[in-house]
């Protein structure tokens, strides 16, 4: 045996000593997880049990036959359905009726959501009516559909034009008998709802002249929030007309070195946004738009009549354009006048 382990050398030693030393090393830290393993698998426990979960899973909906507020209680949408079946056929179509959408209708106690409770109106539908959105004040169907719809497009509804007005929900919108493939619209287009009042704005949609609406590019909604706006004339962006105008007509933003007054002021002084006659949907044509305001500047004064109509050429072609043709504001670093000579001397396009 000494014969043995005098073979070894120092080197050798060395190795093994190193080697029982990782064994001991490997053995003492499995040692050590297996001590805190159960105390890992309590912790584990604690955060997966019923009272530390967080958020709390909501309360289950009530059923039918399930008591309601008021002392009634609620039936179901199939006892609904089964007396109220011309109601039943657009409801079942609508986006109200998708039960996969927390937020709708059909997702809650579905018809009673919006009409109350049915208990006592199917033991005797006369003396206990349910709610009937056709015989209610404006104010008192909003307060039922601003308790769903009170978020983005809704926001400003309370103190709008319409709703100070008198207008509702269901003004505009059907549940049960909608014609239109967005919004739940009682007519087909928005146009056509809109002109129910706004007689005067859509009747000149059919002008002449280019619009956009009529061929079918735009429609009411895509410049109005006709639910509420902080903007003038409930438009959809900026603080006045011009700043909703440049926020698709960028290029007559500006700013510019010289500015032209009606434009600053808003662009409906000269164009009529819901249509016209004129080319540019301008409000009147071209020289007598210019004076209204240009009546004694530089070119002669005189108003172009029936009597000069035919006979100056400054009414033909694109008028007065022809030569002020950055009409909305110009960066020229020599003024307001263009920069040709013969321009810039009075009577020099006579």
């Amino acid at each position: 045996m000494r014969e043995r382990f005098s073979r070894f050398g120092p080197a050798s030693w060395l190795a093994i000593a190193f080697i029982a030393w990782v064994v001991t090393l490997a053995s003492t830290r499995a040692s050590v997880v297996s001590n805190r393993a159960p105390a890992v698998g309590i912790v584990t426990a604690a955060r997966n049990s019923p009272q530390a979960a967080k958020p709390q899973a909501p309360a289950p909906t009530p059923k039918a036959g399930q008591p309601a507020p008021g002392g009634d209680t609620y039936i179901g949408e199939t006892a609904c359905a089964d007396c109220h079946d011309k109601q039943k056929t657009g409801y079942f179509d609508s986006p109200h009726h998708r039960s996969t959408d927390p937020r709708t209708p059909a997702a809650k106690e579905s018809c009673e959501t919006c009409h109350g409770p049915g208990g006592k109106h199917q033991d005797d539908p006369v003396l206990n009516p349910i709610r009937d959105f056709n015989k209610l004040k404006p104010a008192e169907v909003t307060a039922i559909c601003t308790t769903c719809h009170n978020k983005g497009e809704h926001t400003l509804w309370d103190g709008s034009q319409h709703e100070s007005r008198g207008l509702t929900c269901t003004t505009c919108h059907s549940v049960h008998a909608f014609k239109s493939e967005q919004g739940q619209l009682k007519q087909k287009t928005q146009l056509e709802v809109c002109a129910t009042c706004h007689r005067d704005k859509v009747s000149k949609v059919d002008r002449s002249g280019h619009m956009p609406v009529r061929e079918g590019k735009m429609v009411c909604t895509t410049c109005h929030n006709t639910h509420g706006s902080t903007n003038t004339k409930m438009l959809r962006k900026g603080d006045s007309v011009a700043e909703l105008c440049t926020s698709c007509h960028a290029d007559k933003r500006g700013p510019y070195l010289w500015e032209h007054a009606p434009s600053r002021d808003g662009c409906v002084t000269c164009h009529d946004p819901h249509g016209s006659s004129n080319e540019r949907m301008l409000v009147v044509k071209t020289p007598m738009l210019c004076q209204r305001c240009h009546v004694v500047t530089r070119h002669p004064s005189t108003i172009y009549d029936q009597a000069l109509i035919n006979t100056s050429v400054r009414v033909y072609a694109r008028s007065c354009v022809t030569c002020h043709a950055s009409i909305h504001g110009s960066n020229h670093p020599s003024g307001r006048w263009p920069s040709a000579p013969s321009l810039r001397r009075p009577h020099a396009c006579r």
